[in-house]
Formats: C-alpha cells, structure tokens, sequence
C-alpha cells in the first residue's frame, strides 16, 4: 500500500522513522509552546531535530513536569502535544539504533499520556517499529509453547470455598448455543435479561493465539501498558502502574505460587493500542442490535482471583470470554437501594457491600438477595443489560474482553 510507512535508510544506513504529521505542524507547534512559557522546551526540541539525542530527553522530561503540575483535566492541550512531540524524537533516536524496546516504549508514552495532535505519526511509527522489531526477531512458527491456562474442568466444589455466599444456589443465567439474532433481540436484549452465549466465539483468531505465552509476548512483549496494583479499584492500597506486557506476564506468572499482590490490566483499550491483537478478535453481531453504536472496547487480562466488585454499567455489554474462567454474579437495576451503593459522584456506580465479606450489620438487606449468576468458559459470551450490578472473579488466569455498546435511542439522547 502506497501511503504504508516504512523504514528508510539514509546515508549511514540508520532507520528512519517517518513524522509527516510532525514535520507538518513543528513550527505552529512549538510557538503554541512558547507562548505558554515553554521557550526552554523550544529550544531543547530545535536541538533534537538537529541531532542531539539528550536534548530529546529534556524536552521529554519538561513536558512530563508539566502534565504533572495539577490536575490532569487543568493541563493545557498543547503540553500533551508538546509530550507527544518529544516522545516521537526520543523514539526516532532509538530506532535509528536498533533498539526497538526503547522506541516502542517511548511511543506507547505517546499515544497514553499525550495529546491528539501526533497521534497518527505515533500509531504509524508503532507499526513500522514493531514490524522491524519482528524481523530481528527470531520466527515463533506456530506458538506451540507454554500456554498460560491448562484446559481443565471446574471443580465446583473446590470453587464453591474462594466464592461469595449462596454462589451457584440462586438463579442460573440461561446458556444458549448458537443464539440466533432474533432469538437474543426477542428474549433477552427486549427483556433487559442476561445470558450466555455459547458456540460463538470458535472464529477468533485469539481463541488458539492468546493462551500462548510465546505469541503475546511476540507481539506485545515491547509495549508499555497502564495495570492495577492491589485488590480492587475501591482498597485504599489500590494504585495503578505502567509496565512493559513482558514484565505485566512475568508478574502474573510470578502470582501464581506468591503472595505478590495482583497485578490485573482492567478496562483498558488495549485494541487500540496493538493492532495485532485487535485482529484476532471479531465484534459480535449481539452488539449492533438496536441499532445504536460501540462505546468502547476493552481489555481485562489478569491472574486467578482478580475481583472487579460490584458495580453497574451505563451501557448494554457483551464479555467475551477469550482465555480461562470466571464466576459472575448479577444482580437487576430494580435492587439498587437495597445493595447500598456509594453516595460519591465517582463511585455512586458501586456498592459498598464486600461481597466476599459481606458485613452482615451494616449492610442487612444484602444477605437473602436473589441473585443471578454463571462460571463463565472459554468461549463463552455473557450479555450484561445496562444499570444490571455485577461482580467479577478470575477462577483462573483470564484474558476477556468487553464491548459496550448504546442502542439507538441512547445514542441519540447522548
């Protein structure tokens, strides 16, 4: 394809790594700088395009300093460019050298904390990159090594001891095979009722790929990605990191047999990010009933016993559950009161009840609840309707993934 990017080499053989984009708006760019003060990053950003790699990493590092000098929604627009600029001429000096890591890292940098204005050069230098980084790579031939997740049955016993009360005594979600589209419209997306869909996911790519440690690691071994550090997203010692995938895999793998606290990539457009992966993933035809559009696209890679606790979401949702097994327990939007969600505007999506520990005075109403809930297999899709409450637990190491999506009358209202 013409308008492809690929590596030319100049006189003394380096790689070059294309910036048409930047090359285009560097001037109007760095006089957006200047005039919010930014005269001393001009100036390291003119002496990187003449060649000084150090320089490269200066402006990168005043560019850091401001994105971090308030809040993040107060950060002024052309300092994320400005990160996103010297992002792509650190990167270019590292593939110039061969060192595609450093390259790659110093991309994914880009496309995560700047801003929109260079992000096509980034998202096209990560291609060439990344396809030069597997030419020097050796070929993996059919990722036929370690798999991440052994293809054994349940043992619903041994499960039934790390689940939350009453698990698998209440109501079973419904399990279709082959769910025809009229068949989902009419009985359950109408409804407003879950199910999981069986026999669905056999086309994707990522059903053989992604249980392969060689393959994920091949292609995103290099790329830097955000990951959550503790036991959930509403524990005080809760943080978030950014790690290459490699040392994210490691960690995992590490968790196994330690005490190490988990390390769970969750909600992350990871599909954006790696157009591999994105490949080998199809959107199932369930998410275009009702005419309404995507919302996101999301990643959820993480060891056994991650919890995502319970909370609702705004939109329809199908999980796709890619690798390994997960207990999910639902409850209908009709019993918010009664599950005792926070009263702060960031968290009034979540209940305050600790399923897996639940405090019986506090929180009364919670203990005889009915409830709906599935293990759900590899290769099994669960639709959640919007505003249901859900909890999320890994029984094995799992890679999902979730489409969100708005009907027609909820895209209009939007």
């Amino acid at each position: 394809m013409s308008g492809a990017p690929t590596a030319a080499s100049s006189g003394n053989h380096s790689l070059h790594l294309p910036t048409p984009t930047l090359d285009a708006e560097s001037q109007s760019l760095l006089q957006s700088i200047s005039a919010q003060g930014g005269y001393a990053y001009a100036r390291m950003a003119a002496l990187a395009v003449a060649g000084d790699q150090s320089a490269a990493e200066a402006a990168r590092d005043m560019a850091w300093e401001q994105l971090h000098s308030g809040p993040w929604h107060s950060v002024l627009p052309v300092w994320r460019d400005a990160y996103s600029m010297a992002c792509l001429h650190v990167a270019k000096f590292h593939f110039a050298a061969g060192e595609f890591g450093e390259a790659l890292g110093a991309l994914d940098m880009g496309l995560i904390m700047g801003g929109t204005l260079l992000r096509k050069d980034l998202h096209d230098s990560v291609l060439l990159v990344s396809s030069e980084a597997r030419k020097k790579a050796k070929s993996l031939g059919d990722f036929k090594g370690e798999k991440l997740v052994p293809e054994v049955p349940v043992d619903v016993n041994e499960v039934l001891k790390i689940l939350p009360l009453r698990s698998l005594t209440s109501g079973r979600v419904d399990k279709r095979s082959d769910l025809s589209m009229e068949g989902f419209l009419r009985d359950y997306f109408q409804t407003g009722t879950p199910v999981v869909i069986t026999n669905c996911m056999a086309h994707w790519p990522a059903r053989t790929k992604w249980n392969h440690l060689d393959y994920l690691t091949s292609v995103a071994g290099n790329r830097t990605v955000p990951v959550e550090v503790g036991k959930n997203y509403l524990c005080s010692d809760w943080k978030q990191e950014l790690v290459t995938f490699s040392k994210f895999l490691e960690r995992m793998r590490t968790n196994r047999s330690t005490s190490v606290e988990p390390t769970y990539l969750a909600q992350h457009p990871l599909f954006d990010q790696i157009n591999e992966l994105r490949d080998d993933i199809c959107i199932p035809d369930y998410c275009f009933v009702g005419g309404g559009d995507l919302q996101s696209l999301n990643a959820w890679f993480g060891p056994a016993g991650t919890v995502t606790p319970l909370h609702h979401d705004p939109h329809h949702n199908i999980l796709a559950q890619v690798v390994g097994k997960k207990y999910i327990r639902l409850y209908p939007s009709s019993l918010q009161d009664e599950l005792y969600p926070y009263s702060e505007t960031m968290l009034c999506n979540s209940s305050q009840v600790d399923l897996d520990n639940i405090d019986k005075n506090e929180f009364p109403k919670v203990v005889e609840l009915e409830f709906m809930d599935c293990i759900l297999e590899e290769g099994e899709m669960l639709y959640i309707p919007p505003k249901w409450w859900h909890y999320v637990r890994s029984l094995t190491m799992s890679f999902s993934v979730s489409f969100w999506w708005s009907n027609e009358a909820e895209s209009s209202d939007s």
